[in-house]
């Protein structure tokens, strides 16, 4: 296990970062590919983590799996739903993705309840009421989850009261095979959900909507096999380009996809960056200039995500005047402010809103990380940091960041890993 990481600043971080396949549609589509009983063939899937986690998951259900590099072959032909690992499950938020596959091929479900980060109260009642309001019978008390199919379900209209990523993937797959059509309302747009969609649809489902307010899904009586490739990592993208941004430098990403980073690339462009795109890379260059601060409003795609919201504080932290943001998604998504106080911020954190007043530099300190975008975050803090820096608690990190050690070597980053 790695323990810590030591970063020795300032860096300018310049070159060039080949993004890995996104963890946020790799996950769902992994999930979804339980509902087959034939091979498929993943490509651009990523080291992470959350993957592994999973894969290890599959396989103690009896799911066959083979991997090289960054392609999976998954045979989900048979499934025995005795040997759920609650350990597993505890690990991963993205574990509840496994009620809707299993109900549809077992009829019934045995679970715990998932883990994830610490991000404040995230409740599962959204796919609870997905699942009951299609018929099935459901039970959750003392933090395990017991669902039965005792008759087939129906179709329906499903209405979301507010926007869920996971609970519109949960509404997708329980409709796949449900005769006549669903109608899901007010759905989430991520482009992290239209590439399910897309994966799904070549797989012979019949799903239409995809990016807009309602998807409607017409049931069919299987789906089949297919190779499919996972869309760039849209939230490592915007990671880099902060990073090359705050320590005035110039970066080229490659293997990306800047129609889905337009928000992001808007409030870049607002701190003074020049960028340049084209279809599958995006160039940043601060012409060794300092950041200008910008305020920020997260909320649900297209707007600004909260993936991105502790990264651009740090660069609001150290940009020219004074800046606002507002986190409307995730309550205790502010971990990263204590950590960058210590480092010499100039934070002030009120409810839901961080002001910050930008200070010239930041030192380097021991600091912890306490979930994924709080570890990145104060990665890119030790590499314009003056001194040395030292993180604990990294291990967040291989969550959702592929190859991390190495990218950052080839920007000229000193820093080490430390088991």
């Amino acid at each position: 296990m790695i323990k810590k990481f030591i970063i020795l600043g300032p860096n300018k971080i310049e070159g060039e970062v080949k993004i890995s396949g996104s963890k946020n549609s790799a996950l769902p589509i992994l999930y979804s590919c339980l509902l087959i009983k034939k091979e498929i063939i993943i490509k651009n899937i990523p080291n992470l983590k959350d993957i592994n986690i999973t894969l290890k998951l599959f396989k103690k259900i009896g799911i066959k799996i083979k991997r090289e590099k960054n392609i999976i072959i998954i045979n989900a032909k048979y499934i025995n739903i005795n040997y759920f690992s609650s350990n597993l499950i505890k690990k991963i938020r993205a574990s509840i993705w496994l009620l809707a596959p299993i109900l549809i091929r077992c009829k019934k479900i045995k679970m715990n309840t998932p883990g994830g980060c610490k991000l404040g109260y995230r409740p599962i009642d959204l796919h609870i009421y997905v699942l009951k309001h299609l018929g099935v019978k459901i039970k959750y008390k003392n933090n395990i989850i017991k669902a039965k199919i005792n008759k087939k379900l129906t179709s329906n209209v499903i209405l979301f009261k507010k926007k869920s990523v996971g609970a519109t993937i949960t509404s997708i797959l329980i409709s796949i095979f449900i005769k006549k059509k669903i109608i899901i309302k007010n759905c989430s747009k991520e482009p992290e959900i239209i590439d399910t969609i897309n994966f799904l649809n070549k797989c012979g489902a019949k799903i239409y909507g995809k990016g807009t307010n309602t998807i409607t899904i017409y049931g069919v009586k299987k789906l089949s096999s297919c190779k499919y490739k996972i869309l760039p990592d849209r939230i490592e993208t915007g990671t880099y380009l902060v990073a090359s941004a705050i320590s005035r430098g110039k970066i080229i990403c490659y293997n990306t996809n800047p129609n889905i980073l337009k928000s992001i690339l808007y409030k870049l462009k607002l701190s003074g960056a020049k960028i340049k795109i084209k279809n599958d890379f995006i160039k940043l260059d601060m012409k060794n200039k300092r950041c200008k601060s910008v305020n920020i409003i997260t909320n649900p795609y297209p707007y600004f995500p909260t993936d991105m919201q502790p990264q651009f504080t740090l660069l609001n932290c150290i940009s020219k005047g004074k800046s606002l943001i507002k986190e409307n998604i995730f309550k205790k998504r502010f971990s990263h402010i204590k950590q960058l106080k210590k480092m010499g911020a100039n934070i002030k954190h009120i409810n839901n809103k961080i002001i910050c007043y930008g200070v010239k530099k930041i030192f380097g300190k021991t600091i912890i990380a306490k979930d994924l975008r709080c570890a990145i975050t104060l990665i890119l803090a030790g590499c314009i940091a003056y001194g040395k820096t030292t993180i604990k608690y990294i291990n967040h990190v291989y969550r959702g960041y592929e190859n991390i050690i190495k990218k950052f070597k080839n920007l000229k980053i000193k820093i080490k890993k430390i088991n």
